[in-house]
Parts: structure tokens; sequence; C-alpha cells
């Protein structure tokens, strides 16, 4: 097992554009996560590329050593949690129209937002994707994600 420096030199080796750190990428997964759940005001090919920052925490998780797996595991449960919520599991039907979809072990490209917004809306709203205008979704920013999906 390696340091998160050699697991983010390793994998920029493999064609990372640079040699990440978790924090880096553990941040990223955060803001798209916050952005999902406010409304993701990007388009397709920017949400498809922002994806990407938690599949470099799936190849980094199998290569780091044991004490940062622990340390930053509860960190990504919990926004993987809140990603869940977010979104809508369709098996990657809307956004298989927009990108090829990896592995089945990468559950987050087989989701989409729940809130609809902006040009990603309007992408996946063309690809079938069904889900909740910002003034009407649930959940909202508002819910704690962490304690069953219950009002603060």
């Amino acid at each position: 097992m390696a340091t998160e420096t050699e697991v983010g030199e390793l994998l920029h080796q493999r064609g990372w554009r640079t040699p990440f750190t978790v924090a880096e990428r553990v941040n990223a997964w955060a803001a798209l996560v916050s952005a999902i759940e406010h409304g993701y005001g990007d388009d397709i090919y920017e949400y498809t590329n922002d994806l990407y920052c938690r599949n470099w925490l799936h190849e980094a998780w199998l290569l780091l050593d044991e004490h940062v797996v622990q340390l930053w595991t509860p960190r990504i449960k919990a926004l993987d949690a809140r990603y869940k919520a977010a979104t809508i599991d369709d098996d990657g039907q809307a956004l298989e129209h927009f990108h090829r979809l990896p592995g089945p072990d990468l559950w987050w490209w087989r989701r989409h937002p729940r809130i609809l917004t902006g040009d990603l809306g309007r992408s996946l709203r063309s690809a079938g994707a069904i889900g909740a205008d910002p003034d009407t979704a649930w959940p909202s920013a508002s819910w704690d994600y962490g304690t069953a999906l219950r009002p603060r």
C-alpha cells in the first residue's frame, strides 16, 4: 500500500491530469454533491467531467495505506449518502446518451440529479430523465441527509 503522495503520483502517471491529493478530490466531491443538492448549474459535459473526482477516489482507495483509508472513509460515505439522496437511480439510462458509462462498480454514473435545472436538466430530460424543478424539489437543501432524511 502507498502513501497519499505516492498514490497521487502513480495515478498521475496512469493518466490523471495532476497528482491530486485525497483532500483535493474529497473537496471536489463535496462541492459537486452540494451543487447537485441545490440544482447543478453547468452543462452535461461539465457534469460528467465533475463525476470523475469520485472515480479518482475509487481508484486511490485500492492503493492507499489503510490508515489513510480509515481516516477519509467516514467523510466519503457521508458524501456518498448525500449524493444518493440528491440523485435518482436510473441505471445510467440518461447519462449514457452523453457519455460512455464505466463499469457497474462505479455506481455514481448510474444516477442523475433529482433537481433538473439549466443546461444539465434540459439535456437529461431530452434523454428521458425525470426529476423535479428547483422550486418543487425534494429533498431540499434544508434536510439533514445524515439522519435518515428527517428535517432539521
